[in-house]
């Protein structure tokens, strides 16, 4: 028997920026941009939405300013409960990459998980964080210390990875054992030398772990850093490593799909990866 999801990434621009607001002028300003392509993807009957890495500000991680420690904020907390009021009205889960303040000094790069009846389910926190060539991310976030959760949610079992985390194949794997049937990557990406990664890895990821994957990238260019474009091209991919819808790569823009997680049980039932894997043979993975 089928089972049918219907899921929603959005892609979005900056609303405000540095120099155009103040830090709490910004986030809401964003906030407030997001709204419209909330409520249109209820209205379209999305079962499960996944917002952008960061999602309420700027990706301020070209520079190395404390200032923008301020947009950090509890999780749960006043992002999250505003949007669990969308997921209550329109039944729909919400997945809210958001920048986490744990206690003062010690914050973290979030994705909050809020069920369609608008309960918090929980947080992933970034795991591996850059520090190269204008993603000083070191400087913002602590590596995340919460494992490889997966969410029980009302329509599906739904895990989390964040930007960086994708060239990682290990927490991908650690997702699937924990049960993930769709893996959504929330990231902030610019053209040039990662770029030809964006669509090999994450299929990489979804055929060798046989679940969906949902992966976002905003979009335009962030000044005052003038890091580059983000060039969108948000997708989701199915186990067997296909890309069935694709976002534009400049443009505001809620994508929708449809698929049937069905087809993890058939991919599975050729492709025995869980059968055959030989973990008594990887302690080099954790000694090196």
């Amino acid at each position: 028997m089928a089972r049918m999801i219907k899921s929603g990434l959005i892609q979005m621009s900056l609303a405000l920026t540095e120099g155009e607001g103040s830090i709490a002028e910004i986030k809401e300003a964003m906030f407030q941009k997001h709204v419209p392509f909330i409520e249109d993807a209820g209205r379209k009957g999305v079962q499960i939405l996944c917002l952008q890495e960061i999602f309420s500000t700027p990706y301020f991680c070209p520079g190395q300013d404390s200032k923008w420690y301020k947009s950090a904020e509890p999780v749960p907390g006043p992002t999250t409960e505003r949007l669990a009021e969308y997921a209550k009205k329109y039944d729909m889960v919400i997945i809210a990459p958001v920048y986490e303040k744990e206690q003062p000094g010690i914050l973290y790069n979030t994705a909050a998980v809020i069920d369609a009846d608008g309960t918090y389910l929980g947080k992933y926190r970034k795991h591996h964080i850059p520090h190269t060539t204008g993603f000083w991310e070191k400087f913002f976030f602590k590596p995340g210390n919460l494992g490889y959760p997966v969410f029980q949610t009302k329509y599906a079992k739904v895990g989390v990875y964040i930007c960086y985390d994708r060239h990682f194949p290990e927490g991908a794997r650690c997702l699937g054992l924990n049960g993930a049937e769709i893996v959504y990557n929330p990231s902030a990406t610019v053209a040039g030398l990662s770029q030809y990664l964006w669509k090999l890895e994450q299929p990489a990821h979804a055929v060798a772990n046989g679940y969906f994957m949902g992966c976002i990238n905003r979009v335009g260019e962030e000044k005052p850093w003038n890091l580059g474009k983000f060039y969108g091209s948000s997708y989701f991919v199915d186990p067997r490593g296909q890309i069935f819808a694709q976002a534009s790569e400049d443009h505001d823009e809620l994508l929708v799909s449809e698929f049937d997680l069905e087809m993890i049980d058939e991919v599975r039932s050729t492709w025995q990866f869980y059968r055959d894997r030989r973990p008594e043979t990887y302690d080099l993975l954790t000694k090196l």
